[in-house]
């Protein structure tokens, strides 16, 4: 069973906003081999951190929230702290490299959604 949680556009904000700590989302697509991986990534990431949430957005089927988080590539991926957008997350599909990303932005001030 994936520890990644499939999330719609209709009750991504209110999901988000009430999920504590960390979450990650990540904008994917099935035909998309990269979402793919990062997907098994993000289970495998979810196994060692247990208290961090992650929610998947399938690109395709909700195209306003995509465009929204103004999303060019897949995956894409978005950091919230406590409910609230921190910021985009760019790193190599490691997971050593993924949980350095990640705290390297919680060191940064929060930016504004995009």
């Amino acid at each position: 069973m994936s520890a990644v949680q499939s999330v719609e556009q209709f009750e991504f904000h209110q999901t988000l906003e009430s999920a504590p700590g960390t979450s990650i989302v990540i904008f994917s697509s099935k035909e998309c081999q990269s979402c793919r991986y990062w997907e098994q990534l993000l289970d495998q990431f979810c196994a060692k951190h247990d208290d961090i949430n992650v929610f998947k957005i399938d690109a395709g089927m909700d195209q306003a929230l995509t465009e929204e988080f103004d999303v060019f590539h897949l995956p894409s991926l978005f950091l919230y702290l406590n409910g609230k957008y921190h910021s985009a997350l760019q790193c190599e599909a490691r997971l050593d490299t993924l949980e350095n990303a990640i705290n390297t932005a919680k060191e940064l001030p929060a930016e504004e959604m995009p």
